[in-house]
């Protein structure tokens, strides 16, 4: 039965309503409706989303008649529809069941409680699109990225106030690369229904000049995936070498032309595999759906780089070594603010690698590691001479250590410094010959940088008219020097297997620390699927 509720009416019964919730006495004039009474013991089970229908009096936001409830209704369930083309677990909304129930509310009790259910998944949903399905931390301990959570009733109460289709549309993440991701997934879904890029490529190796049924595969594969241009050869000719090359750069593979076992393993990846890949990146873009600075710095693990950042576009890129793959020394993840640079640093040695590696070294010889200083808790150098290494442990060794500022010291010549509780940081370093491998995860965990003076040039030329001389003459000092950025600039470390470029084929990298298997078991478990679109 449908009761017409006057306005004055109305004020009456969220008087009485608020009373009843207050344990206060009520009249039998002013009883509490059977809809707002189903919305109160419905909203119980979730403060926030009854903090905000007592606010409202427990009107309704969603089952009215009015033509602004029907717009909400008409924007909820488009915007639920839209679930899997942002790689959200559609099922854990189940909107078909939800407009089942909606049909199905025949009293005022009914509704209420639909009422409730569709603010429940109108918030699940909002969440999940804005910051993501997961909690990353939860994933790996060594994602310690801050993602910005909205207040949960802050969503209801800038929902009600709102253009409901113009709110859905500014959830999602507003960056180009997220767009991007986007577009990308519904390219990737639409090559899965069509059977994805063919035959795998046999064999562990192939090089120019050969022929045969392996080749002839490969070109094909290269084809589908967009490489290679429509040919007949069966030849690895000069066409088809080009063809690889240019796959290998948009895999972050040694541009050689030459398919080896890494370049075929690559080849061989699945459409499945790549949409996974591309997946698990928008759950990681809405973890950092926040404003990034209009200059920052970006960090892609997997992807072995350090870039500037400015106003969108890329003006600064050097290769990197990240953490190895192995104890305690993965790169994590996470966002900070570099505030200054130390040009001739010295190296106060991680109490981990002090006690792991080097305290064992000088239990069998006194001498090992001569480049390193001992000191004392006031930093003075201690006399190695005159201390019995044996008697220590890991727990009770008293001192610390130290490399002096020198051409030879673990940092190079300069770090660039964003002061963090995990201790991270960019620097130089002696060891370039890492740079000219194609894997480099190398480190304790902080970033080495391929091109060190250039970063420092790039950074200061905001502050310097001539960056380059400046920095050189700091340098020449041989002292350990700190140079202030006097704007401080956002560093980014991300992880990200897949992303596109503003030209080209989007990128690929291998998941070198696991992470983004481990995300996308949990995408998963969550609900995430797969899909196959026809069109």
């Amino acid at each position: 039965m449908t009761v017409k509720i006057t306005r004055a009416w109305m004020v009456a019964l969220a008087i009485a309503m608020t009373a009843f919730l207050a344990g206060q006495p009520q009249t039998a004039s002013a009883q509490v409706t059977a809809f707002k009474q189903a919305v109160a013991e419905a909203a119980a089970r979730d403060a926030d989303i009854a903090a905000f229908y007592k606010a409202n009096s427990y009107d309704s936001l969603w089952t009215g008649r009015s033509g602004r409830e029907r717009q909400r209704r008409v924007a909820l369930f488009k915007a639920l529809s839209d679930a899997g083309n942002h790689g959200l677990p559609a099922a854990r909304y189940d909107a078909a069941g939800l407009q089942a129930k909606m049909k199905a509310a025949k009293t005022q009790r009914d509704r209420g409680l639909v009422e409730v259910e569709m603010s429940r998944t109108f918030l699940q949903y909002s969440r999940d699109l804005q910051t993501g399905v997961l909690v990353p931390s939860r994933i790996d301990r060594a994602i310690v990225r801050q993602v910005p959570y909205r207040d949960r009733t802050s969503y209801l109460v800038n929902f009600s106030k709102s253009s409901p289709s113009g709110f859905f549309k500014a959830l999602a993440p507003k960056t180009m690369e997220y767009n991007a991701l986007m577009k990308e997934k519904l390219r990737m879904e639409r090559l899965l229904a069509k059977g994805g890029w063919g035959q795998k490529v046999p064999g562990n190796s192939l090089k120019p000049g050969q022929s045969g049924d392996a080749v002839a595969i490969m070109r094909n594969r290269l084809i589908a995936m967009g490489f290679l241009k429509r040919t007949n050869t069966q030849t690895y000719d000069a066409q088809v070498q080009a063809a690889v090359q240019q796959f290998q750069l948009a895999h972050g593979l040694v541009a050689d032309g030459v398919a080896g076992q890494g370049t075929i393993a690559e080849l061989n990846k699945t459409v499945q595999q790549r949409l996974q890949s591309i997946i698990v990146a928008m759950e990681r873009e809405r973890w950092v759906n926040q404003e990034r600075g209009k200059r920052h710095i970006l960090v892609n693990i997997p992807d072995f780089t350090a870039k500037v950042i400015d106003n969108g576009k890329l003006t600064f890129q050097t290769r990197s070594v990240v953490g190895a793959n192995k104890d305690d020394r993965p790169t994590p993840e996470f966002s900070d603010v570099m505030e200054f640079m130390v040009v001739n640093p010295s190296w106060y040695v991680p109490r981990s690698i002090v006690t792991k590696e080097y305290l064992p070294a000088l239990k069998a010889n006194r001498n090992a590691v001569r480049h390193i200083e001992i000191t004392d808790s006031r930093g003075r150098k201690v006399n190695r001479g005159a201390v019995n290494f044996s008697q220590y442990t890991a727990k009770t060794f008293p001192f610390a250590m130290r490399q002096p500022p020198s051409k030879g010291n673990a940092l190079g010549l300069v770090k660039f410094m964003f002061p963090n509780p995990h201790n991270i940081y960019l620097h130089d370093t002696p060891a370039k010959n890492l740079f000219g491998r194609e894997v480099r995860a190398y480190s304790h965990g902080c970033v080495r940088l391929a091109d060190p003076f250039d970063f420092a040039y790039a950074l200061l030329a905001k502050q310097e008219s001539n960056p380059e001389q400046y920095f050189q003459s700091v340098l020449a000092t041989g002292k350990e020097t700190r140079v202030d950025l006097k704007s401080p600039v956002p560093v980014h470390i991300v992880y990200r297997t897949a992303f596109t470029t503003a030209k080209g084929h989007t990128q690929y990298r291998r998941d070198i620390y696991g992470r983004d298997a481990k995300i996308w078991g949990a995408l998963s478990n969550a609900g995430v699927a797969l899909r196959a679109v026809q069109g």
